[in-house]
Order: C-alpha cells, then structure tokens, then sequence
C-alpha cells in the first residue's frame, strides 16, 4: 500500500472538506479523493453559480415591476456571456482555494476516480490506500432516462456553463431544477416549457403557494405543462423535436436546447461499493442513525451519499458530515438533528418552506391553526411592484407552537430562517411575535404574518 490513513474522505464538496478538517484538527492522517475539481456541486455546479445567474433575471424582473412607476426599461437586457464571467469570477478560484486550504491542515489531496478494493482499501486511479476510516461524500447526480434521445439532453452543470442562451428552451421535470433555470432564461428573453409528469409540481412544497408561482411563471413565459410525458427528443434541422404525450394524445414540441431536471440520485455506482460490503441504493449507502455504514464498520456517509432521513440539501449535508466526523472521533452515536431546517426553491419570487405541511400535520394529528396572509399589498411588496405574495403559517393550537411556515415573496428566503429557529428552539408564536423588527424591512413583516 502507498498510503495508510485514519480516515479517507471520497469526495471534495463542502460535506467531505468539512468532515475532512474536523477529523485533521485532531491530529489524524487524513486524505480527500476526488475525480473532479474540488469544491463539490453547490460551489461550483449549483446553489451558488445559479444564484449568480438568477440576478440577472432578478434586475430584469424587478425593473418591469417598476415600469410606469418611476423606472423606464427600455432596452433593458441581459448579456448572458457577461453574466457568465461574471459567474467564472466565483467559481473558477474555489478549486485552488479549497486545495491550499486542506493543504494547510495537513490533509493529503488525491485527485482521480476512487473505488473500493477491499473493506478497508481503495484504488485511486492505481495507486492503493489503506485507512481505518471511510467517509463516503460523493453527491448526486442526474437520475438516468430512458426514452429514445435521452442523450441529446444536457444537465444543470452544462446549463450552468452555457456561453450562449438558446431561444427555445424545454425543461423535463417539474422540480427545483427545471423552475429556478426557467425563470431565469425567462427573463433572459428566452421561451421556457417546462414537462412535468405529475398533476403537482414542486410537490414538496406547499400546494396553494405553488399554484401562485405558477401563474407568476406563466406571466413571464414559463409554460408548465402537467401530466405530460416526454416519449422521445430527436434531433432536428435547427435544435430538436421532443414528443410528448398527454391523455392519451401526443405533440411534438420544436425546441433548441432540452435540459434535464427530472431528480438526482445518489452518485455511487462508480465506487465498486460490493468490494467492501458496502449496501447503498440510489437513495444512498445503507447507514445507521448515526450515519455508519449497517453493513460495513469502517464506512460512513453523509448528504446525498446516505440513505438518511435528511433533505437534499447542502447545509444538511455539512450537517450530516460533521456528526460523523464527531462519532468517528469520539466513537459516539449522535443523530443530526433535522428540526427547523428550511429550505427554498430561488425562482422570482422565491419559494420558501420549514417544517410540516397542512397535509403532514394533518396526519400527526395536530389540531393544526392556519394563519394565511396574502402579503401581495403589504407595503415591502408596494415598495417594489411584486403583486405575487403569500404566507401561511402553521400553528399548534394546543402549545402554540409553529409546526410549519410556507412563504412566497422577494426576500422570504432570508425570513423563513427566523421560522425556522424559531422551530428549532421551541418559541411559541407569541414569543416569536413579541420581537420588535427594524422598520421598513421585509423582517418586520414576520409580526403580521402571525
């Protein structure tokens, strides 16, 4: 063996960076493999270069709001190739910054495809090594299709890296992906379709905010078209044919670009998981509460690469990766804590939630208080144009609790944080009410909404 470790993180994104430091600091030997760039999705692919792109979309939107009262727009575009240097100015630097930083905490960087060989071995790209300790942090990826021209499609990493927008732009799924692009190359002058196979897009959100957006999206030019299903993309003279059928009916929709947003699952397949005696499945490595591996002692796993209880998201896969690193170290069985994590669909408004929904508390028996609030009049959304608001707010009545928050707004991605202390904490609604906010900001709004 080249290598021995006492803990070999298999993935560069911020989860395996963040378990990877916590364990060096205690003065392991410690390695991250990764075949691409470090820095992982949401740094580089994802959460971050796609908020980037959606400012673009959000001046657009918010100077037509405007228009007719005090701002003209005219010839007001984007320039999508500036837009996406600008993205570049972000993106490009974070592999060598996150490099030099592991460097400086004495953690060996391995760059090629890891798999395992044995229960307590790996091969990177030929070279062997050996540790006590696994921690498998590998992300997601595009869950595979299956019908005919399945491979002219591009996924949110290649949309993210387009030099140029195409005009006519088709989205197959009708989740965070294909509504947060849309609305963006809507706004970018572009036609949007986005496919959806269900009767509900969004369906982790609440549903009578997700019909708002949608008829927000369509205002701008984002075509939802529900229950429908793509049959086949074929390439034509100029862009492609995508065929979809609907109630039993079929129809052929000229597009220049077909972008996948149909999920993600987990990105395992390549790490010859049975060599360890590794179970996973596409929902991740089988583990334990605690986040080891139920069939292998010396593997963990974390964020999108552990069957959990946890959302898709970055900060849980941080999370996740640090109660790890911390039961690795101190050889303990901690569970994450999943309790008022909220999380957002960056369309224009945003969508936002934490917490249950009407339907989940429902179940749990909850005599649940709905507090709906259309906010779309309220003087933070005057002040700006936007027509499209809402709150609803989820109250136990027993304990005064809030179970659930579910917002639609500019800037209630950042108010459904307080929400969501406010779940993890414990703080009753009048607690939460009795806050006195700076005035006028959107946070000030928090009082009305209860």
């Amino acid at each position: 063996m080249s290598g021995t470790y006492d803990l070999v993180v298999i993935g560069a994104g911020m989860a395996g960076i963040a378990a990877a430091k916590k364990c060096a600091n205690q003065g392991w030997r410690v390695a991250i493999a990764d075949s691409l760039p470090y820095g992982g999705t949401c740094a580089l692919r994802g959460c971050d270069p796609k908020k980037i792109l959606r400012r673009g979309a959000e001046i657009i939107d918010s100077a037509r709001l405007m228009r007719g009262k005090g701002i003209d727009d005219a010839g007001l575009a984007i320039n999508w190739p500036d837009l996406m240097t600008h993205k570049h100015g972000f993106t490009d630097p974070v592999p060598q910054r996150m490099e030099d930083d592991l460097a400086r905490n004495g953690i060996d960087t391995l760059h090629g495809h890891a798999r395992f060989t044995g229960t307590r071995q790996i091969d990177v790209d030929g070279t062997n090594y050996e540790a006590e300790r696994f921690l498998v942090a590998t992300g997601a990826r595009p869950r595979p299709l299956d019908f005919p021209g399945h491979e002219y499609l591009i996924d949110s990493t290649e949309f993210l890296n387009l030099d140029a927008l195409p005009t006519r732009i088709l989205f197959i799924g009708g989740g965070f992906i294909s509504f947060e692009f849309a609305h963006v190359v809507a706004r970018a002058g572009s036609t949007a379709v986005i496919i959806d196979r269900g009767a509900r897009p969004l369906k982790s959100f609440d549903p009578d905010l997700v019909e708002l957006l949608v008829d927000r999206g369509r205002e701008v030019g984002v075509d939802l078209r529900r229950d429908t299903h793509v049959v086949a993309v074929k390439r034509a003279n100029r862009g492609y044919r995508v065929t979809v059928e609907r109630d039993g009916g079929s129809e052929t929709i000229e597009a220049d670009l077909v972008v996948h947003g149909a999920g993600r699952v987990a990105d395992l397949a390549g790490l010859d998981l049975e060599s360890a005696g590794v179970q996973w499945g596409e929902r991740g490595v089988r583990v334990g509460g605690h986040l080891q591996s139920t069939t292998n002692s010396a593997v963990w796993a974390a964020g999108d690469s552990a069957d959990t209880a946890g959302m898709p998201l970055t900060p849980v896969a941080v999370s996740e990766a640090k109660v790890a690193a911390s039961n690795m170290i101190k050889g303990t069985t901690t569970t994450p804590d999943y309790t008022g994590i909220p999380t957002a669909v960056f369309t224009i408004p945003e969508l936002t939630r934490v917490g249950m929904l009407e339907s989940e508390a429902t179940q749990q028996g909850i005599d649940v208080e709905i507090r709906y609030s259309d906010t779309s009049d309220w003087y933070s959304n005057f002040r700006i144009g936007e027509h499209t608001a809402a709150a609803k707010i989820l109250i136990d009545r027993s304990n005064d609790l809030i179970v659930g928050a579910h917002l639609l707004g500019p800037e209630y991605g950042e108010l459904i944080n307080t929400f969501g202390l406010a779940i993890k904490l414990g703080l009753t609604a009048r607690q939460l009410k009795s806050a006195t906010a700076a005035y006028p900001t959107v946070g000030s709004d928090l009082g009305s909404m209860l």
